[in-house]
């Protein structure tokens, strides 16, 4: 079952959005408000545990900011989907900047809307065109201005193989593909962009146009993959 919090200003979106998930098969809409102050509230008195998924506005009528409310949110131990309008893309890089698992937008069908919520909440990148869109639009949101060698371990250890497989295929030791990996997470905290999980990296990776680079690396075996 998978737990679902609404935060949006207008009651009208919150309703259909209720009445969606209510006859979606293992959703539960635990919370739906106005703000994150009422969400987190309602967290501590009713001391529930974090939604799994939270469906979030991107402008709320409080006066509260998308960064603040993304990092409020996933800080209280949920992932976070920007449910908005797709003409501020500006402000939806700064969601997914904050960490925001992706974008969908209002003018979706419902059926997409429930598909985001099940990827996010399965722990998978979200990548539909809102996401691609907003990202597109500036490059330096994307340039963690990384090395030749931390693309090359980034591509490869985003693509599934274990650090070890990738040290192999590079040619280097383990020591050093764990130090590149290191040092490509501590660059994207400088621009912004944190990366604490593997499927973190995962969304890096695709934002930078890094798995798509070729390469004369074959595509990681079922027996790599398993190692």
């Amino acid at each position: 079952m998978t737990r679902v919090a609404l935060i949006d200003d207008h009651e009208s979106v919150r309703l259909g959005l209720e009445a969606a998930c209510a006859n979606a098969p293992a959703t539960d809409v635990v919370f739906s408000g106005s703000t994150v102050t009422e969400y987190l509230g309602w967290r501590s008195r009713s001391r529930a545990s974090p939604a799994d998924v939270v469906l979030l506005d991107l402008t709320l009528g409080d006066g509260t900011t998308a960064t603040e409310n993304v990092l409020n949110l996933i800080g209280d131990g949920s992932s976070v989907i920007i449910h908005s309008v797709a003409d501020r893309p500006a402000a939806v890089r700064e969601a997914l900047a904050a960490g925001a698992a992706g974008v969908v937008s209002k003018s979706a069908r419902i059926d997409d809307v429930l598909s985001a919520v099940r990827t996010v909440s399965r722990g998978e990148p979200l990548n539909n065109v809102e996401w691609a869109s907003a990202v597109e639009g500036d490059r330096e949101f994307a340039d963690a201005q990384l090395s030749a060698r931390e693309r090359d371990v980034l591509r490869l250890y985003a693509a599934g193989l274990p650090l070890k497989i990738v040290a192999d295929r590079l040619g280097v030791a383990y020591s050093t593909a764990k130090e590149n990996i290191t040092r490509v997470r501590v660059k994207y905290v400088e621009v912004g962009r944190p990366a604490p999980t593997k499927v973190d990296l995962l969304r890096r990776a695709m934002e930078d146009g890094i798995l798509a680079e070729t390469s004369a690396d074959a595509p990681p075996s079922d027996s790599e993959r398993s190692k």
